[in-house]
């Protein structure tokens, strides 16, 4: 089986997928196995855009929790995406694949702003685009973007890599043995079973959207392409 099941995706990895073991910062290891992933689906003809969070480097909610004003703490945790979004982009295109980052605050010297429609034009062209710095605004999370940008540029699907855990669970599996893994949910059940897979401003987005959302590990090296290809692995949430 070759043939790609998805024309364009969203992949939304967390910050702490590129930090690994090590819990904070980039770990080259890891951002070149995701950079050799993509790379992967996007010589399939995939047209590929990321989205990737920053708290491996900072978490607003953290500075929020210091003293610190949230928007502030926000505004930083955005920068923090920046940085990860060009450290992804310097790894992609060592493979030789061209790739744009877009920011929704404007950082001209380092990134172009968002525009939707530019955005899909170099995905057309078969540029991988990251975007970074969240949707521009405070009080909203990365997955909230993944959402945001899936809907805007109308992706088939969004990919949410995590290097802990390869689905959803009933319950943490690393502290009840008794955590049931779920091949398939409802946004609806989601939310109502109180699972933390995603914000509920993202939840409502995809599920307003129509927007599939698949769950799986980012560690196994072909999983992104396993996915792509159709095979059921890690946790499919779609629908009411």
């Amino acid at each position: 089986m070759t043939t790609a099941r998805y024309r364009r995706i969203v992949l939304k990895l967390s910050g702490e997928a590129l930090s690994g073991e090590q819990g904070f910062g980039i770990e080259p290891k890891i951002i070149q196995s995701v950079a050799k992933q993509v790379k992967e689906v996007a010589d399939m003809g995939v047209e590929v855009v990321v989205v990737v969070g920053g708290g491996n480097i900072w978490r607003g909610k953290v500075g929020s929790e210091m003293g610190m004003d949230r928007a502030t703490a926000d505004y930083m945790g955005m920068l923090a995406t920046v940085m990860n979004s060009l450290a992804l982009q310097d790894s992609l295109e060592q493979l030789g694949i061209p790739t744009r980052v877009q920011t929704s605050i404007e950082m001209r010297q380092v990134a172009e702003p968002y525009i939707r429609r530019k955005a899909i034009r170099h995905l057309e062209k078969k540029r991988v685009v990251i975007f970074a710095a969240g949707t521009g605004n405070p009080y909203f999370s990365t997955d909230t973007t993944a959402a945001l940008r899936a809907a805007e540029i109308e992706a088939e699907v969004i990919l949410m890599g995590k290097n802990n855990v390869d689905g959803v669970y009933s319950a943490d599996p690393k502290l009840d043995k008794n955590a049931i893994k779920y091949d398939n949910l409802s946004f609806m059940d989601m939310l109502n079973e109180g699972l933390e897979v995603m914000d509920s401003t993202a939840s409502t987005l995809c599920m307003d959207n129509d927007i599939p959302l698949i769950v799986f590990s980012i560690m196994d090296e072909n999983n992104i392409k396993r996915v792509v290809l159709g095979e059921s692995i890690g946790t499919t949430i779609r629908g009411k």
